[in-house]
This record gives structure tokens, sequence and C-alpha cells, in this order.
């Protein structure tokens, strides 16, 4: 059930380069919530627009949130203090298919956080991907807890494998029966994960990530093809079977 929330901020901590790691007290909520959804979030009065954030974790009572700091609404969320109260409207969307098997996690950059959730919900692996080893560290140590293996990749090679995780995907597939892999992450990284999968004929849902406005469905600012016709991703998504969205040949 989609509702309004108005809940307290336990924490809100840089963690890597303008990346910032929320924690919300939220019960509710979290009791809620399903791996895959996303939250809607009031900055203050000043901002007309919610910002959609991925839910990252729904453990111990509470709501987790990751972002990067890239323009003005993002930048005064990171101002805001334990303590203080922030609207949150949610939780929003469908969220990733429950599963039996071990389940491989394919990430980059931001898309990491709502695979952080599937990771607390799912006999996982997790393969990521980053520019650096500054930006794939702290992901590392919070999917620790919750995963079986992480594998690295690195743009410039500082950590892990040198390339994409696209480049180190065939090599992890083949070392394990995985049941499916769940993806989010840059759409042209998340269309050769399918790719991947696809050849190796396993289930594989992406999520996307899109700029909303109402994340309700109303406004269609996030609509995207799919062999169903126009879907919108806050509504529809942001978790897609990646055979609807990823045509061979399109």
């Amino acid at each position: 059930m989609i509702k309004n929330f108005n809940v307290t901020i336990l924490a809100n901590e840089q963690v890597a380069e303008k990346i910032f790691r929320m924690t919300l007290d939220a019960p509710e909520l979290s009791a809620n919530a399903s791996a895959g959804q996303f939250v809607q979030v009031k900055i203050s009065d000043a901002f007309t627009l919610r910002r959609p954030l991925g839910i990252a974790s729904t453990a111990d009572c509470r709501v987790k949130i990751f972002y990067r700091v890239v323009g003005r609404g993002t930048q005064v969320l990171s101002t805001r203090h334990a303590g203080e109260k922030l609207d949150v409207l949610g939780a929003l969307g469908n969220g990733f298919t429950p599963r039996d098997g071990k389940i491989l996690l394919v990430g980059g950059g931001m898309g990491l956080a709502p695979l952080l959730c599937a990771a607390e919900t799912f006999s996982a692996d997790v393969l990521l991907g980053g520019r650096n080893s500054s930006e794939v560290e702290f992901w590392c140590a919070e999917f620790r807890p919750n995963v079986e293996e992480i594998f690295v990749t690195t743009d410039d090679g500082s950590v892990g494998k040198y390339g994409f995780v696209t480049d180190a995907l065939p090599d992890v597939l083949a070392k394990k029966n995985y049941s499916a892999v769940l993806t989010c992450g840059p759409e042209i990284m998340m269309r050769g994960v399918a790719k991947l999968a696809a050849e190796k004929n396993l289930p594989c849902e992406v999520s996307f990530e899109k700029r909303m406005a109402c994340g309700l469905g109303a406004c269609l600012s996030c609509s995207i093809d799919t062999v169903d016709g126009r879907k919108k991703v806050c509504k529809d998504g942001p978790v897609f079977d990646a055979r609807k969205v990823f045509v061979q040949g399109r």
C-alpha cells in the first residue's frame, strides 16, 4: 500500500565522493516494502518535485537509501541531519520476482542500491563495477554481510578485474548454476548483461533508473517502450523482464 510517511532521519552520512547513505526510522514502510521498490522523497518546501530513490535496505525496522549529489535538490538533502523529519512517499513500483536458488546480482554506480535490498531477500552473489577502488570499496562493505561471493570490476583496474561488469560476467556465470540474474545500473550495461544472460538461457530482470515527476504513473515522464507497448517505469516497473525491454536487434 502506498502511504505518505513522516519519518525520522537516524543518519545521513557521506560514504564516498558525493555519495550519501541515509538511514530512516520507518517500521511500517520497511515492513511493507520489497526489494526493487523505491520511495519519493520530499526535499523541502522549496522544491515542487520529489526525488525517486531506490530502497537499499529494510532490515531492523529501518529503511536505507543511497543518493549521489548531482544537483541543488540532492545537495540540500545532503545537509539534512539526524533527528529531523523527512516526508517520504512509498513504497512505490514493482519489485523483483521472488525466486529460489542462487541469484546473481549485477550492478554499477548508484544502480547497486536496490540490489542491496535484493541481497537481503535472496541467496545471492554480486558482481559490481565502478570507475575506481574508492567507488566500489564501500559497496563491497555494504554487500558483504548478505552475499556469499563478491566479484569486482573497475574501469582503471585499481581493484578486481580491469574493465566492465560485462567483461567479467561470462566467467562469473560459469562458476555456479545461478537461477536468475538481477541487474540495475546504466542502460547500456543492463542491455549487455541481459544479452549474456539470454545466451545462458537464464531469467533476467532489469531495474530502470529514470527521472520521475510524480512516481505514481500520472505524468508519463518515465515511459519506455516494451514488447507490450509503452509502459511507465514508476508504476509498471521499475523492474521488468529483460526480454520485454531489450529485444534482440532493436
